[in-house]
C-alpha cells in the first residue's frame, strides 16, 4: 500500500493547502491517502494494544506471583505464632524483637548518619574514585592543549600471589567509566570486577576518570581528544605490548566508539558493557526510560536546567531520573535490607552510596550534545553525529574487533539499544566481513545493569572469559559472531571455560527486538526537539539566564533532594549528635531475633507487601507512559512530521565496496604471500563453504593462528592484517583465489603441510557438509596432490614441533656418544661437525615459508605465550 509520506514530500505547507482544498486531489487519490492515514492510525492502534497488552499480563504475572509467596509467607508466620502461644513462647518473641527492633533502628540511623559525613567528606575533597585499588596519576587532561576534567589513573596490583606479575608483552586495559551525573571507578569498585580480572590475569589496568567540575568551555570533542592521548600515553609505555583493549561502561561505551571512529589506529579490541548506542530501541511494553524526550521535553529541557545551573547541568538531576525508574528499590527496598541485616550490610551499603551520591556536573554543551545526538536524535547510529564541525563519526571506521556486552536483566541499556546500530550500519553481515570488522556480542539473560561491570557471579564469568580468549576472537575471520559461556571451572589462575562463537546474521540478530515501527514516534519527538530548542535559544533563554547568577545556582544545587537527604542525616544535624554513642552501646548489647520469630517474619511480610504496592505503582505508571507516548507522537501526523528523521544512511551493497582501497590493494596482491597467507584463504574458503562453523571446528582455526608456528609469532595487527586482506580477496575473486594458491605455495612440503592443516580444521569427513568436500577437493587439484581421502586427526603443526624436537634429542644425544672426553678440541670438532648436518627437508619447510614472508607493515613481533 503507498505510504503517506511517499505522497506528501513537497512538503507541509502543500500538504495543509491540500487539505483545505477538495478539489486538489482526484477521487482515486482521496481514496489512496485515506486508506494510507488508515493503515497508520492501525499501526498507532496496534502498538498501544501490544503494550498495553504485555504491561497488563506482565502487571498480572508479578503481582499473582507475589500474592502467593506473601500469602504463603503470612499462613507459616500465623502458623509460627500459633504454635509459639501454645507453647507460651509468644511473649518471648514479642520482647525480643521489639528489643531487637528498636536495636536495628539505632543502628539504621547511625549508618545513614555515617552516610551523610561520608558524602560531606566525599564532596569536600573533590569526589576522588571509588576505587578499591592504589593508583596513580599518569596524565592530567588540564594540562593538555585542549583541556578537560578527564585523568588516567595506572591501576597498582595488590601484592598478593593471586595477582600475576605483570609481563612486557601483556596487552594493557583502559577502561572507561561512565560520565552519567554519578562519579568514577564503579568499573573497579570490587575485587571481581573489571579491573580485578584483568589484574589477575597479569595486565597491566589504567582507568579513565574525570574531577567533579569540569573545565570552562570543556566539550565532547575536548574529552574525546584527551582519551585519545592517554591511549597514546599507554602504547608509549608498554611499546611491546600489543594495542590496549579499551573497555567502555554504559556511556563509557559510546564514548570508546567515539574514540574508535576518530582514531582507529589507536585502540586493540574495545569492549563496551551496556552501551546505549541506538536510544530509540527497545520492546514495546518493557523499556519506558526511553520515551523521557518525547514525555519531559526534548533538548531544550537540558538547556534550561543548565542555564538555571550557570551553564552547568547538575548531574543529581540525572541521578534523580534512575532512582525514579525502580522507586521500590531505590526509596524502601535498599533501606530496609540495611535495616532488616544491620549486623552485616552497613559497609556494603555505605561503600555502595559513596559511589551513587558522589554528584558530578556537566558543561552546558557536554549535556546538549549528549541529549541532542545521542538519546533524543540517535544521530550516531545514523551516522550524523559530528563532535566537531563538518566531521561526522562514521562507526565503520572501526577496525578494531568490538565485543559487546548486553542484558535482558538491564532495564536501563536493553540489549536492542546496545546492538540495534549494527543493523543501521551496515547492509548485512557480508559488510562487516569485507571491512575487515569483528563485531562479538554476548547477550545475558538476567544479570542488571549496574551488575555488568560492579560485580556479580554472572558478570565476573563474562568478563574472565573475554580477558582469556582476545587472541581467540583476534584470530576469528572479520563478520558478525555472538559469543556464549556455556560453563567453567576452577580458581581464576587455572579456569576451565566451555566458550561458543556462532555466526551470526543480521537477520538473527533482527529476531532480538520485536520490530522498530515505533521508531516513528521517536524520529517525530528528534524534529520538535529541534524546533523547540531553538525556540528556547532565541525566545526563553535570554529571560533565563538575566535571572541566574552563580550564587542563586550554587544555592540550587545544594539544595537538590537528593543532597539535602545525605546532608540532614549527616553529623551537620544536632539532633543526631547521640546516635554514635547510642550504636555504640546497642552494639556492645546486641541481641538479634532468631529468624522463625513470627514478629520478624510478619516484619519481612509487611516490607514485601510495601515493595509490592510500589511495584505495581512504577508498572502502573510505565504504561500509562507509553501510552501517553504512542497517542501523542504515534498518530500519523506525528509519524508524518518525523519521516525525515528517520534512520536513513546510505547502506552500499557489495558492488559498491569494490571500489575501496583496502580492496583494491588486497586485490592486486592476490599472489603475493607464502605459508601463512595462503592457510588463512584456505580457512576462509572453507568457513564460507560450510555457512555455519561448529563451535568445536572454530576452537581448532583458533588455536592452529595463535598457537602454532609460524602464526604464533605473528603480531597481533599482523594476523589481523592478513584475516582482513585475504578476507577481501575470497570475497571479491573467489575463483582468483583458488586458482593463486600455487603461487603462494612454491614447494611440495608447504603445499602437503598447508593441505594438512586445513584438513584438521573441518574434522572428520564424514562429518563435513558437501560443499566442504567439494572446496577441500579443489584445493587438492589445484596443489596438484592426490584427492582427500583419510581424515587428519592431528594437528600438522603440533606434531611437526614434536618431531623436531624428537630428533632434536636423537641428535643431542647421539652428538654426546660420539664425544670423546680427552682434549676440548676434540669435543669442539665433534659439536661442528655436528652442527654442519643439514636437516630433513620437512624441517625447512615451515622454516621457508615463514621467512619468505614480508610483513605488510612494520609490527613488532608479539613474544606473548599460548595462553
Amino acid at each position: 500500500m503507498k505510504d503517506i509520506f511517499d505522497a506528501l514530500e513537497k512538503g507541509q505547507n502543500q500538504f495543509l493547502d491540500m487539505l483545505s482544498d477538495a478539489t486538489a486531489w482526484a477521487p482515486s487519490e482521496h481514496s489512496t491517502r485515506m486508506q494510507a492515514q488508515a493503515t497508520e492510525l492501525t499501526k498507532m492502534t496496534e502498538l498501544m494494544t501490544l503494550g498495553l497488552t504485555r504491561h497488563m499480563t506482565r502487571i498480572a504475572d508479578v503481582q499473582k506471583e507475589h500474592w502467593q509467596k506473601n500469602l504463603s509467607a503470612f499462613n507459616k508466620s500465623m502458623q509460627d505464632m500459633g504454635e509459639a502461644q501454645k507453647s507460651g513462647a509468644l511473649i518471648d518473641n514479642w520482647n525480643s524483637y521489639w528489643q531487637d527492633a528498636v536495636q536495628r533502628t539505632v543502628l539504621t540511623m547511625d549508618t545513614l548518619r555515617q552516610r551523610g559525613d561520608i558524602f560531606l567528606e566525599h564532596e569536600a575533597a573533590g569526589c576522588p574514585p571509588v576505587l578499591i585499588y592504589d593508583y596513580e596519576l599518569v596524565v592530567d587532561g588540564a594540562d593538555l592543549p585542549r583541556s578537560c576534567n578527564y585523568m588516567l589513573l595506572k591501576i597498582i596490583p595488590p601484592k598478593d600471589s593471586k595477582f600475576r606479575e605483570h609481563q612486557p608483552w601483556k596487552r594493557p586495559y583502559i577502561i572507561i567509566d561512565p560520565r552519567a551525573g554519578h562519579g568514577a571507578g564503579i568499573g573497579g569498585f570490587k575485587s571481581d570486577s573489571q579491573v580485578g580480572v584483568a589484574l589477575r590475569d597479569g595486565h597491566p589496568v589504567y582507568f579513565v576518570a574525570f574531577k567533579r567540575w569540569p573545565e570552562k568551555g570543556q566539550t565532547l570533542a575536548d574529552v574525546t581528544n584527551a582519551e585519545a592521548a592517554f591511549v597514546r600515553k599507554v602504547k608509549e609505555l608498554h611499546p611491546r605490548a600489543p594495542n590496549p583493549i579499551v573497555t567502555g561502561n554504559c556511556q563509557g561505551g559510546w564514548a570508546t566508539l567515539l574514540l574508535a571512529a576518530t582514531n582507529p589506529d589507536l585502540t586493540g579490541p574495545i569492549v563496551l558493557n551496556g552501551a546505549p548506542v541506538s536510544t530509540w530501541s527497545g520492546r514495546v511494553g518493557e523499556n519506558p526510560m526511553r520515551y523521557n524526550g518525547g514525555i519531559l521535553g526534548g533538548t531544550y529541557n537540558a538547556m534550561y536546567y543548565s542555564d538555571l545551573g550557570h551553564g552547568v547541568f547538575d548531574g543529581a538531576d540525572i541521578v534523580q531520573n534512575f532512582e525514579l525508574l525502580n522507586p521500590a528499590r531505590n526509596y524502601f527496598g535498599k533501606y530496609y535490607d540495611l535495616y532488616s541485616k544491620v549486623d552485616t550490610e552497613p559497609q556494603r551499603f555505605l561503600d555502595f552510596e559513596r559511589w551513587w551520591g558522589g554528584y558530578f556536573l556537566l558543561n552546558e554543551a557536554e549535556m546538549k550534545w549528549i541529549v541532542e545526538q545521542l538519546f533524543v536524535g540517535n544521530r550516531l547510529a545514523k551516522n550524523e553525529a559530528q563532535l566537531e564541525p563538518g566531521r561526522n563519526i562514521d562507526l565503520k571506521e572501526i577496525r578494531a574487533p568490538i565485543i559487546v556486552f548486553a542484558s535482558w536483566g538491564d532495564n536501563i541499556t536493553p540489549p536492542q539499544q546496545a546492538l540495534n546500530w549494527i543493523i543501521d550500519s551496515y547492509t548485512d553481515e557480508r559488510e562487516i566481513a569485507i571491512r575487515g570488522q569483528r563485531i562479538i556480542y554476548m547477550v545475558h539473560d538476567q544479570v542488571g545493569h549496574l551488575g555488568i561491570f560492579v560485580s556479580s557471579k554472572i558478570a565476573k564469568k563474562e568478563h574472565t572469559e573475554v580477558t582469556s580468549t582476545l587472541k581467540t576472537i583476534e584470530a576469528l575471520p572479520p563478520g558478525l559472531y555472538e559469543m556464549t559461556i556455556d560453563d567453567y571451572a576452577g580458581d581464576i589462575l587455572e579456569r576451565e571455560f566451555t566458550v561458543s562463537f556462532h555466526e551470526r546474521t543480521m537477520d538473527e540478530l533482527r529476531e532480538i527486538d520485536d520490530g522498530r515501527d515505533e521508531e516513528h514516534a521517536f524520529a517525530a519527538v528528534a524534529r520538535a526537539s529541534e524546533q523547540q530548542s531553538e525556540f528556547y535559544d532565541v525566545c526563553v533563554r535570554p529571560f533565563v539566564q538575566s535571572g541566574v547568577t552563580e550564587q542563586s545556582a550554587d544555592l540550587r544545587r545544594r539544595l537538590h533532594p537528593l543532597r539535602v537527604q545525605r546532608s540532614m542525616m549527616s553529623s551537620l544535624n544536632p539532633f543526631l549528635g547521640l546516635l554514635p554513642g547510642w550504636a555504640d552501646k546497642v552494639k556492645e548489647s546486641r541481641t538479634p531475633a532468631g529468624p522463625n520469630n513470627p514478629f520478624v517474619e510478619l516484619e519481612h511480610l509487611n516490607a514485601a507487601l510495601v515493595e509490592q504496592s510500589m511495584d505495581l505503582f512504577r508498572d502502573l505508571r510505565d504504561t500509562m507512559y507509553e501510552n501517553l507516548f504512542l497517542s501523542v507522537w504515534g498518530s500519523p501526523y506525528m509519524r508524518w512530521f518525523g519521516h525525515s528523521r528517520l534512520p536513513g544512511r546510505t547502506l552500499k551493497r557489495k558492488e559498491d565496496l569494490r571500489s575501496l582501497p583496502p580492496v583494491q590493494a588486497a586485490l592486486m596482491r592476490i599472489e603475493e604471500g607464502g605459508f601463512c597467507e595462503a592457510v588463512i584463504r584456505m580457512l576462509i574458503l572453507l568457513a564460507e563453504s560450510r555457512g555455519a562453523v561448529r563451535k568445536d571446528r572454530l576452537e581448532r582455526s583458533a588455536r592452529v593462528l595463535t598457537q602454532d608456528e609460524p602464526f604464533k609469532s605473528l603480531a597481533a595487527d599482523e594476523r589481523s592484517f592478513i584475516l582482513q586482506e585475504q578476507t577481501l580477496i575470497v570475497e571479491f575473486a573467489h575463483e582468483k583465489a583458488i586458482e593463486s594458491l600455487p603461487k603462494l605455495l612454491k614447494t611440495a612440503e608447504e603445499r602437503e603441510l598447508a593441505s594438512n592443516v586445513v584438513r584438521f580444521v573441518p574434522g572428520a569427513l564424514k562429518e563435513m557438509a558437501p560443499h566442504t568436500l567439494e572446496t577441500l577437493q579443489k584445493f587438492q587439484k589445484v596443489l596438484g596432490l592426490p584427492p582427500v581421502s583419510e581424515d587428519i586427526t592431528e594437528n600438522p603443526l603440533e606434531a611437526q614441533v614434536k618431531w623436531k624436537k624428537t630428533a632434536a634429542e636423537a641428535k643431542a644425544s647421539k652428538s654426546a656418544s660420539r664425544e670423546k672426553p680427552e682434549s676440548s678440541e676434540a669435543k669442539t670438532a665433534v659439536v661442528k661437525k655436528s652442527s654442519a648436518r643439514k636437516a630433513p627437508a620437512r624441517n625447512t619447510t615451515a622454516k621457508k615459508s615463514t621467512s619468505a614472508r614480508k610483513p605488510r607493515r612494520a609490527v613488532g613481533k608479539s613474544q606473548e605465550p599460548a595462553e
